[in-house]
């Protein structure tokens, strides 16, 4: 018999964990934190609906925290087994891991030593030992490559385009007695037509896909981000200010660089002191050179011809707390990447709560910001934003690029599905808010009439000789 269930991402964009279990094996596809929302994030301290020692291995569509940033608490709490991703995603996990860790463990003692939580003392979900102990468990496989796990599966990866590494997960089950069966995890699926990544593979069936939604509900701006970006940075510039972008450091600080580079090199904005300020965006950036099976043709020839594509003329990488702190006392205008993306934890926080109550300044919102987050709030116009346990003002400029997200909207989640030679026997709706999978199945339906659902937190379904039954 085969089940599965879904313990994250389901009804949320965060927590991306799906449980598939055949005949007895146990295999877990991503393994993320839940962020955002306070009651999404206490899940994190739950424990999981299955003991993790009774998980035979790890399945990764990608690296970014909300679908690998729960493995070093798994692991703790006893998964031993193996966990694959693409060789991307491996080196990737090697700086994010720690780097999550880290950050949990700081935010844990500066919450202790100013006395501002509500627990006694705060503790981190995880240290950075932990993660050291699961990046021992991590394995990197080529896309395409077809490899078993267990008596009946098989595995393999596919080019997702969404971050470096990013694979849509085939897994394929075959055992005795039982119709073969082939289940897809989409991940979180990328962009067409953006640089440095290529686009989403094409993938011609599935008998059950498991896809997101994050931007079920909606279209990207048809706007060239760069004509956005020189606008605010020329803005910014004129009025004496800083940018302060809090950016993933995986994927959108390496576009950010690219786009900027170019303006530059166009001429189109003036050359300014770029500060990434981030290790982990510094250790990323390497890995996205790296990585050339990743690359489009564009950013391939770039390289191929000696030119960083991820570099601007006035560029820095800024290494330890000090030099952070240093720029605390920059002045004139200067741009500012600084992680987390929806501005969660981490060195942004410190860079927002000095310039959020500047006029001058501005802060540019470039990705998906969750429900709860301080992105979010900021993207709403909250006129005042709590850092550390003390209220900022907003008085600076904040600025939404919705076309600069990862994640494909509507009409590329559609044209990606579109490529489908026949229906899935079942399209499992996930990895969004509710409005955005309803609507994006309402689409479905209606455009490819195919077969759709909606999975609840910790639903259970079992998948049996082509049909599937639901365990509530």
């Amino acid at each position: 018999m085969t089940t599965l269930q879904f313990i994250g991402a389901a009804g949320t964009v965060t927590g991306s964990k799906f449980l598939l279990d055949d005949d007895g094996y146990r295999v877990l596809i991503d393994c993320g934190l839940f962020q955002g929302l306070k009651e999404l994030r206490l899940r994190n301290w739950e424990p999981l609906s299955v003991n993790p020692a009774s998980i035979n291995c790890v399945l990764l569509t990608h690296a970014h925290i909300d679908h690998s940033g729960y493995l070093p608490r798994l692991v703790r709490d006893g998964f031993h087994g193996p966990v694959y991703g693409t060789r991307g995603t491996a080196d990737l996990l090697s700086v994010m891991l720690p780097d999550s860790a880290r950050i949990q463990e700081e935010d844990a003692d500066f919450a202790n030593r100013h006395e501002y939580s509500k627990h006694k003392p705060a503790l981190p979900l995880y240290t950075e030992a932990d993660a050291r102990a699961a990046l021992r468990l991590v394995e990197g496989v080529d896309y395409g490559e077809e490899f078993g796990i267990g008596k009946f599966l098989k595995v393999s990866f596919a080019p997702a385009g969404h971050i470096l590494g990013s694979g849509f997960v085939r897994v394929e089950t075959n055992g005795p007695g039982r119709s073969p069966a082939s289940i897809l995890f989409s991940g979180d699926l990328g962009r067409y037509d953006e640089p440095i990544l290529h686009d989403p593979t094409p993938v011609p069936e599935a008998d059950y896909l498991l896809v997101e939604s994050t931007y079920g509900n909606r279209l990207h701006e048809h706007v060239d981000p760069k004509v956005r970006l020189a606008e605010i940075i020329n803005e910014t510039a004129g009025r004496g200010g800083k940018v302060i972008i809090p950016a993933f450091a995986i994927g959108r600080t390496q576009l950010l660089l690219y786009y900027i580079r170019e303006l530059e090199e166009e001429n189109r904005i003036p050359v300014l002191p770029v500060f990434v300020d981030s290790p982990m965006a510094a250790s990323a950036t390497r890995f996205y050179k790296k990585h050339t099976e990743d690359h489009d043709i564009e950013m391939r020839q770039l390289g191929e011809s000696g030119h960083n594509a991820l570099a601007t003329r006035n560029f820095q990488l800024v290494q330890g707390r000090n030099s952070s702190k240093a720029l605390n006392s920059l002045s004139g205008p200067a741009i500012i990447i600084s992680a987390s993306g929806m501005a969660t934890g981490g060195r942004v926080l410190h860079h927002l709560a000095l310039h959020l109550p500047d006029p001058a300044s501005t802060v540019i919102l470039v990705g998906y910001q969750a429900a709860g987050t301080r992105g979010r709030r900021l993207q709403e116009g909250e006129k005042e934003i709590k850092i550390h346990g003390e209220f900022v003002p907003v008085r600076a400029h904040v600025e939404t690029m919705g076309s600069m997200s990862a994640h494909a909207d509507s009409a590329e989640i559609m044209r990606w599905l579109g490529q489908f030679r026949r229906p899935p026997k079942m399209t499992f709706i996930v990895h969004g808010e509710p409005e955005g999978s309803a609507a994006l199945r309402d689409k479905i339906v209606g455009q490819l009439g195919w077969d759709v659902t909606i999975p609840t937190y910790k639903q259970t379904v079992e998948l049996t000789n082509g049909r599937m039954k639901d365990e509530g």
